[in-house]
């Protein structure tokens, strides 16, 4: 657990509650062995396609995310249409969401391809581990507080290179009934390198529109069972809503505190409050 980071209150026991239809058992069982081949899939390609120019590498970065979804009965909507409100692609931007699931990183690469931060523990997980490190990802080490001000270095560099950044600010998953407070840390990136902020807001549905938490992966969730309980949902959308992007103060103007204005101006964009 980390030290200085947020925990949320969300449990699997009081947040996965909601009934959701579900699919017979061979569906769920075909599903698993289409993601784990998609998965092997991406393993492969990863490190040939790194190599690749970047408008051909987002391509193909979207086309497998939006695979992987597919596999696993997810499908994609993005509102408003792609372009209406998102910062030029192949731009240093960051691109902020809130946190539900691990479901949320595919569900950003299907539509606006980009570098992650991700805490070091996904450095280890099975497969997408490698993946994820391969890519680029840029990773925290949330247990040590010294290593904060070296990380978002990182990312800021990342920004003036020209490259987006994804960046989940609660610093944890909610179930998305309930969210948690953007801290501010990472928006000192986007204030360093002078790089517009791109809120954007994830939410889970089913196709009549209801709002579900099944894809939530909180408190001591597995990723296993996590897994096995999205395969199992008939009829799962995942909803990505871009908000209108928010200039970052140029470096040399920037006061102090505008990286917390940054913060709080991003949450309410992405919680809709206008």
């Amino acid at each position: 657990m980390s030290v200085w980071l947020p925990t949320a209150s969300c449990t699997p026991e009081t947040c996965l509650t909601d009934p959701a239809p579900t699919v017979a058992l061979p569906l769920r069982v075909l599903r698993l062995a289409a993601c784990l081949l998609v998965l092997a899939t991406g393993l492969t390609l990863t490190r040939p396609v790194s190599v690749l120019p970047g408008r051909v590498r987002d391509r193909l970065a979207r086309f497998w995310a939006r695979t992987l979804l597919g596999s696993l009965g997810v499908t994609v909507r993005v509102v408003p249409a792609p372009g209406d409100r998102q910062v030029p692609r192949h731009s240093g931007v960051l691109l902020v969401a809130n946190h539900v699931s691990w479901l949320d990183i595919p569900l950003i690469a299907a539509v606006r391809p980009g570098r992650s931060l991700a805490k070091t523990e996904v450095r280890h997980w099975p497969v997408l581990g490698r993946m994820v490190t391969w890519g680029g990802t840029v990773f925290l080490d949330r247990d040590r507080l010294r290593a904060l001000p070296g990380t978002v270095a990182e990312v800021a560099a990342v920004l003036r290179d020209g490259h987006p950044m994804v960046v989940f600010p609660e610093g944890s998953t909610w179930c998305g009934r309930e969210s948690g407070r953007f801290r501010p840390a990472f928006f000192e990136a986007a204030v360093r390198a002078g790089a517009p902020v791109q809120p954007m807001t994830i939410r889970y549905r089913l196709t009549d529109g209801r709002a579900t938490s099944a894809p939530a992966f909180v408190g001591e969730d597995g990723l296993v069972t996590s897994l096995a309980r999205v395969v199992a949902v008939r009829g799962l959308v995942a909803e990505l809503t871009f908000r209108p992007p928010i200039p970052a103060p140029a470096p040399h103007a920037a006061r102090w505190g505008a990286r917390r204005e940054l913060a709080r101006a991003a949450q309410a964009a992405v919680e809709g409050v206008r």
